[in-house]
C-alpha cells in the first residue's frame, strides 16, 4: 500500500479548463530498481488534462491525460539512483514535485530483520518490535532521530488502533479474554477440567485433543487460534503439557485448516484473489483469445478445489502435530520445555513473560464454588454458533438470486461476501454476556464481582496487545517501505515454469516473515502470479502446464502460513502466545524448528513433483503421503520421548 502523499498547485488555466488543483500521490519510499507507481489528480478539471512525470535530470519519465474530474496511474516506474530524484508533474503551468526518500532495495529488509533478531537474542519482545519500527521511521524521516520518534506513535502505532479490521481484533481479543476470565473466576474451566480427566488421562491425550479441537474449529483462524488456546490450557496444564508445545499446536493447527477446508474465512478471501489474478492473465493474453477466454470463464473456487493437493506445507503441518503429539517425540528447543514440564519444572519457563496470564490476574477458584461444566461449555459454544450464523447472515446480504443456485455455489458465495470481523465481535460480545449472566444467575458471583472477572480477563490481555499493535505498526512500516515489492522482485521472468512453485513458496515465505502478515503476502503475490505463470507457458490443459499453475497458485498460500508460522510479528503467532498464555519469544522459538522441518520437507517433494514426476494431481497426493512419511521417519530418528509426567 502506498503512502500518500499529496502535492497541491494552483494551476493557471485557460477559462476552459476549471481545475483549481493538482494532486500527485507518491510512495513513501523508493527502492532502487524496484518499479513503483504514482497518481496524478486534477480533482477539479472538467476538462482532460495532458502531464508529463520527469526526474530531477528532466528526462521524462513517463506522460499522459488526467480525465476530467479522474486521476491517471503510472505504473512500472524505475529509480536507479538517488539522484533522479525529485519527481516532477507539469500539466500546464503548474509544477507539483514529490521527493521520497532513495533507498537500496536491501534497506527495506532491515526493520523486520533488526526487530527479529532482537527480539530472538534477549527474549523481550516489546523493546524489540518498537526498535523495528522506529528504526523504519529512521529511514522514512530522513535519518531524524526525534522525528523518527514522533513519527513512531502518530504514524503507525495510532492508525494501526484505527484501523477497523485491528480494531475488531482488539476488541474481539478483550471480549473473549473478559469471558474466558469470567469463567475461570466461577468455576467452569476447572469444572471443564475435571469432566474431561476420565478421557484425557495424559499429556498425550491433552495433545490429540487439542489438536482435534483446533480442527473442529476450521471456519476461522483468529476463532480457532483464541477459542481452542484458552479452553484447553487449564487441562493440558494440569497434564503438564508446556505452554510452548500447547502454543506450538494451537499455531501449526488453526491457519492450516482454515486454508484447506473450504468452508472458512480464509478460503473466501483467497478465491477472491484467484479470480483477480485469472482476470489479470486474461486481459494479457490479447494474442491467445482462446487461452484468454478460457482463463476469464474458469472458475476460481473449481481452481482453488483443484489446487488442495498442492498444499504441500499446510497438510504436512497438521500431520507433523498430529504425529508430534501421539508419539510424545520431540527434539530442539521443544523437547527442553516438555521434559521441564514432564518433570515438575514449570509449564513455562521461570522468568518467562507471559504474552496473557490469567492466574496472576483472577487468581485461583476460591473454595466452595460449585464446578459446573457447562459454565465453561455454554459461553464457548455460544462464540462459535453466532459467528457461524453471522458469517452465513453477513455472507447471504452480498448473494444475488440465491434461491436458484446450489448448496455448493451459494457456500462459496456466502464466503466471498462475509464480514468475519463483525461476526467475531458479535460471537465474543454475547459469550462474555452468557458468562456474566451464568455467574450471576446460578448465584457464583455478584453482578459487580462477575464484571471484575470480566476486567481482569481483558487486563490479562494487555501484554499481547501491545505486541499485537506494535507487529502491526511493523508491517506498516514495511509497507511504506515497499519491503513486499523488493522481495516479490526476486520472482523473475526467466525462471522455466517447472521451478515456479518452489521459488513462489520461498518469496511468499520471505514476504510473510518480514511483514508478519499471509493474507497482504497473498494480495500481492496471487495477482501478480497468475498472470506471470501463464507467461511462462502453465495454461488449464491438462498436464504438467496445469500442475505448475495450480502448484504455484498453492505455493502463495503455503509459503505465506510458513512465514507466518516463523514470524515473531505476525498477528496469528501472538494471538496463539496470548491464548496459550506462553511467553511469545519462547513460542516462537520452539515452534521454528518444526516448521522449518516441514518446510523443507515440502520443498524438496514439490522439486521431485515439478521436475520428475510431471505435477499431476494424483502425482501430488502421492507426494504428500511421501513428505509425510518423511517427516515420520525424521521424528522417529532424531526425536526422543519425553517421559509422562502425569496419567490417572
Amino acid at each position: 500500500m502506498q503512502n500518500r502523499l499529496v502535492v497541491l498547485a494552483a494551476l493557471m488555466l485557460p477559462p476552459a479548463a476549471a481545475a483549481q488543483e493538482l494532486e500527485l500521490e507518491a510512495p513513501a519510499t523508493v527502492l532502487s530498481g524496484i518499479e513503483f507507481a504514482v497518481t496524478v489528480r486534477a480533482p477539479a478539471s472538467l476538462d482532460s488534462l495532458p502531464f508529463t512525470l520527469s526526474r530531477a535530470d528532466g528526462q521524462v519519465l513517463a506522460s499522459g491525460v488526467i480525465p476530467p474530474i479522474g486521476e491517471a496511474v503510472l505504473q512500472e516506474l524505475v529509480i536507479t539512483d538517488g539522484a533522479q530524484l525529485p519527481l516532477t508533474v507539469r500539466a500546464g503551468t503548474a509544477v507539483v514535485i514529490a521527493d521520497p526518500p532513495f533507498l537500496p532495495g536491501w534497506v527495506s529488509l532491515l526493520p523486520p530483520l533488526i526487530a527479529i533478531l532482537l527480539a530472538l537474542v534477549f527474549r523481550e519482545v516489546v523493546t524489540s518490535l518498537f526498535a523495528g519500527v522506529w528504526l523504519g521511521c529512521l529511514f522514512l524521516a530522513g535519518y531524524n532521530p526525534l522525528a523518527a520518534m514522533f513519527m513512531t506513535v502518530d504514524r503507525f502505532i495510532a492508525p494501526a488502533l484505527a484501523d477497523g479490521d485491528h480494531a475488531a481484533i482488539v476488541i474481539f481479543s478483550l471480549l473473549l479474554g473478559g469471558m474466558v476470565g469470567v469463567m475461570a473466576r466461577m468455576g467452569g474451566t476447572q469444572a471443564i477440567v475435571d469432566a474431561v480427566t476420565p478421557l484425557a488421562t495424559n499429556a498425550r491425550r491433552a495433545q490429540v485433543a487439542t489438536w482435534l479441537a483446533g480442527l473442529a474449529i476450521f471456519f476461522d483462524d483468529y476463532a480457532n487460534t483464541l477459542l481452542v488456546g484458552n479452553t484447553m490450557r487449564p487441562l493440558t496444564d494440569s497434564l503438564k503439557v508446556s505452554r510452548e508445545k500447547l502454543a506450538y499446536i494451537v499455531d501449526s493447527t488453526a491457519a492450516p485448516v482454515a486454508a484447506i477446508v473450504f468452508v472458512s474465512t480464509w478460503v473466501g478471501y483467497e478465491i477472491s484473489l484467484i479470480g483477480d489474478g485469472l482476470q489479470l492473465a486474461a486481459q494479457q493474453q490479447v494474442g491467445d483469445p482462446e487461452l484468454a477466454s478460457q482463463l476469464a470463464d474458469v472458475s476460481p473456487f473449481g481452481i482453488f478445489i483443484r489446487s488442495i493437493p498442492y498444499l504441500f506445507y499446510p497438510i504436512i503441518a497438521i500431520f507433523a502435530v498430529a504425529l508430534l503429539a501421539i508419539t510424545r517425540r520431540d527434539f530442539g528447543p521443544m523437547r527442553v520445555a516438555e521434559q521441564r514440564a514432564a518433570s515438575g519444572g514449570g509449564v513455562y519457563r521461570e522468568g518467562a513473560q507471559l504474552a496473557a496470564d490469567m492466574e496472576s490476574e483472577l487468581g485461583a477458584v476460591p473454595e466452595g464454588t460449585p464446578l459446573r461444566w457447562w459454565n465453561g461449555v455454554v459461553p464457548v459454544v455460544v462464540v462459535i454458533v453466532t459467528v457461524l450464523a453471522g458469517l452465513w447472515w453477513t455472507g447471504m446480504q452480498g448473494v444475488e438470486d440465491a434461491a436458484a443456485l446450489s448448496f455448493a455455489d451459494r457456500a462459496r458465495e456466502v464466503l466471498n461476501n462475509a464480514d468475519p470481523f463483525a461476526t467475531l465481535l458479535w460471537g465474543s460480545l454475547l459469550g462474555a454476556i452468557t458468562a456474566v449472566a451464568l455467574a450471576t444467575t446460578e448465584r457464583i458471583l455478584t453482578l459487580t464481582e462477575a464484571v471484575k472477572a470480566l476486567a481482569g480477563g481483558m487486563r490479562a490481555m494487555l501484554l499481547a496487545m501491545i505486541i499485537l499493535t506494535l507487529a502491526w505498526s511493523l508491517g506498516q512500516v514495511t509497507s511504506e517501505m515497499s519491503t513486499a515489492s523488493f522481495l516479490s522482485g526476486l520472482l523473475s521472468e526467466r525462471l522455466p515454469v517447472s521451478m515456479l512453485p518452489v521459488t513462489v513458496f520461498v518469496v511468499a515465505a520471505l514476504m510473510a516473515f518480514a511483514t508478519g502478515t499471509s493474507w497482504a503476502t497473498m494480495a500481492i503475490l496471487i495477482p501478480l502470479l497468475v498472470p506471470l505463470a501463464v507467461s511462462l507457458g502453465a495454461n488449464l490443459d491438462g498436464g504438467a502446464a496445469t500442475g505448475a499453475l495450480l502448484g504455484s497458485i498453492a505455493s502463495v498460500l503455503a509459503g505465506a502460513i510458513f512465514g507466518d508460522h516463523c514470524s515473531p510479528i505476525s498477528d496469528t503467532t501472538v494471538l496463539s502466545s496470548m491464548a496459550s498464555g506462553c511467553d511469545h519469544v519462547d513460542h516462537v522459538r520452539t515452534q521454528l524448528p518444526y516448521a522449518m522441518l516441514v518446510a523443507f520437507v515440502a520443498i524438496v517433494v514439490m522439486l521431485i513433483l515439478n521436475l520428475a514426476l510431471g505435477s499431476g494431481p494424483l502425482a501430488a497426493i502421492v507426494m504428500v503421503l511421501v513428505g509425510c512419511g518423511a517427516v515420520y521417519g525424521f521424528v522417529m530418528l532424531v526425536g526422543k520421548p519425553v517421559a509422562p509426567a502425569v496419567d490417572r
